[in-house]
């Protein structure tokens, strides 16, 4: 069965539900996420926006799949294990198997991404306080993280 899917107001699309990011948990601040496009309609991955509001943040972990980002909105910094990069409209970030990682906005703006994961991913990790030690201890990462 085909679909196709209008934008709607600013960067939210038709008839596709604004979920949230996590069901629990207070380890992210201001996020929110849609399911554009999904394994059940006959894909390998899923296609997912996600919204980091001003100030907010995802969750750190890692899992054995990876993900592919297209930053539409917004101005940010990621962290992709061992580095921190700078992140604007239009620019790409993978993420590789089993790496630490995490989205911060920077500025007024919303963060917004598009996201392709495989859609039988495995669930989030997050780190031990052994691993959140090592991990405070790289250059710049203690500073970043936000837990």
């Amino acid at each position: 069965m085909s679909r196709s899917v209008r934008r709607g107001e600013g960067f939210r699309w038709e008839d596709v539900p604004l979920e949230p990011y996590k069901e629990t948990g207070n380890d992210f601040r201001e996020v929110s996420r849609q399911l554009l496009f999904g394994h059940g309609e006959g894909l390998a991955s899923d296609l997912r926006y996600f919204e980091v509001g001003p100030g907010g943040h995802t969750t750190l972990e890692r899992h054995e799949h990876a993900h592919a980002v297209v930053v539409l909105r917004g101005r940010g910094r990621v962290l992709v294990d061992p580095e921190i990069r700078e992140i604007r409209p239009f620019d790409l970030v993978h993420v590789p198997s089993l790496t630490w990682h995490q989205f911060r906005t920077t500025g007024d703006e919303p963060l917004g991404f598009l996201c392709v994961a495989d859609g039988g991913r495995d669930r989030p990790r997050r780190p031990t306080p052994i691993e959140l030690e090592e991990l405070r201890r790289r250059p710049g990462v203690a500073g970043f993280v936000r837990i």
